[in-house]
């Protein structure tokens, strides 16, 4: 085992590079159905009771209040939407991590580096570092959010299942709390994967939401 700073780092016999499955990730598409969101969203806005008490001299000015409702609306939509693309690049990596156990256990000198242990593997954090290493991620993603998210919720529950408070403040320290308990389940040392030791492709696939 390679330490480098304060990180520990598989050591892997000979000097050949390996090979990982591609990561496919599933972007979102460019033509959403924003009016059904953004009504969805007006819902939740008059449900909840979101929009403020307003002034005498404000409710005189309705078409102020309309704007408002309808700021407040689009910004839920583009909240739901950046969490949608989140749990998707989450999604994508896990079953990348899947496919990289697949190729581990096929190859003498990698399959002694996983252990066996239920699904999603506790220890697999390797994996998420590794792309975080490799740079996969653009700057408006954070990998391990993402993860988290995936890991919280097997399926992305729609907007209108949504809170305003979980949009809003609570998305973050869910997704966070879910993947540092992931992460804790560790086994000790933790190690990285060496970076410059494997390649993969990363594939954006376009994905129809509905």
């Amino acid at each position: 085992m390679e330490i480098v700073g304060d990180r520990r780092f598989v050591e892997l016999p000979g000097a050949k590079t390996h090979e990982l499955p591609p990561l496919l990730v599933k972007t979102l598409p460019q033509r959403q159905r924003l009016d059904r969101m953004v009504e969805t969203a007006s819902e939740m806005i008059e449900q909840e009771d979101m929009v403020p008490i307003l002034t005498i001299d404000q409710l005189a000015q309705p078409e102020g209040v309309a704007r408002r409702k309808m700021d407040l609306a689009i910004q839920l939509v583009d909240r739901y939407m950046s969490l949608l693309g989140q749990w998707h690049w989450g999604d994508a990596v896990l079953e990348w991590i899947r496919q990289c156990e697949i190729t581990f256990c096929s190859r003498l000198e990698l399959r002694n580096l996983l252990q066996n242990d239920l699904w999603p593997h506790a220890g697999r954090s390797s994996f998420v570092t590794l792309l975080e290493d490799k740079g996969v991620a653009d700057k408006d993603l954070t990998l391990p959010k993402a993860v988290g998210l995936r890991l919280a919720f097997r399926q992305m529950p729609p907007m209108r299942c949504c809170s305003d408070q979980f949009l809003f403040y609570l998305n973050n320290n869910i997704a966070q709390s879910a993947y540092q308990t992931w992460f804790d389940m560790t086994p000790s040392p933790v190690s990285s994967l060496p970076p410059e030791r494997f390649e993969f492709q990363v594939v954006n696939m376009s994905l129809e939401v509905h």
